[in-house]
């Protein structure tokens, strides 16, 4: 009677093992059909490499410094003509001193 339960317990092992093997194939299967799934989703999205971001940033970055360099060169001119003018404006004789 030793041999019964032993093996009956043998049997279960390795009907175990045998639905733990089938689990596995089936997880991989659906892991490689999520990641191809996935792939297409990506592909079909028209999204940009990191490398495509980080130039197009940086060309960004550089727009930006350019355009506030632009915009105090800007300033500093209008301030410069409203100077001469009221300085020109100061030396010129005036009508009454004629």
């Amino acid at each position: 009677m030793t041999q019964g339960p032993n093996r009956m317990f043998d049997d279960f092992a390795k009907l175990m093992t045998d639905a733990a093997g089938v689990a596995q194939g089936a997880r991989r299967e659906v892991e490689t059909a999520f990641r191809a799934q996935a792939e297409r989703f990506l592909s079909d999205m028209d999204l940009v490499s990191r490398d495509e971001h980080e130039a197009v940033k940086e060309i960004a970055v550089r727009a930006l410094d350019k355009v506030e360099e632009l915009e105090a060169r800007l300033e500093a001119l209008e301030k410069k003509p409203a100077s001469r003018a009221k300085t020109a404006a100061k030396s010129a004789p005036k009508a009454s001193d004629a």
